[in-house]
């Protein structure tokens, strides 16, 4: 059994990437915007701050994602938004010492996760998908 691109099982682990990193992205967007989980860092944020608009795109990008519509340019803004939050949040404890040592190795996962799924696309089950089997029907 050889997996290709095309072949149904990628496809389905593809959505299934892409709707768990969807999933734990939500969770960072819900603890900046509505306090849940909680992280006592988050409290009294700013939505007009760069944290804020970060929570917003991770919350509502997130949402997309999970579901599978605009999968592509979604995931192309997420992967520059967790590189802006890699390179601004964390690079400054000290880029040369490594994403493990500064706490930034979830957002250098997280980045290359979207790009990949930028690039590979949703997988079949999404809404993308949905909408590109009833178009060509």
């Amino acid at each position: 059994m050889t997996f290709s691109s095309n072949n149904e099982f990628t496809s389905r682990a593809l959505s299934v990437l892409r709707i768990v990193s969807a999933y734990l992205l939500i969770q960072h967007g819900a603890a900046k915007l509505l306090g849940f989980p909680h992280v006592a860092f988050f409290d009294g944020l700013q939505i007009f701050s760069m944290l804020g608009a970060a929570g917003i795109l991770e919350l509502v990008g997130g949402a997309l994602l999970l579901i599978g519509l605009f999968t592509r340019p979604v995931a192309f803004v997420l992967s520059g938004l967790l590189a802006f939050a890699y390179f601004i949040g964390h690079a400054s404890k000290g880029f040369v010492l490594s994403p493990m040592l500064n706490q930034g190795e979830a957002a250098v996962l997280f980045c290359f996760v979207f790009l990949f799924i930028a690039v590979a696309g949703a997988g079949v089950w999404s809404v993308d998908a949905m909408r590109l089997a009833k178009k060509g029907a």
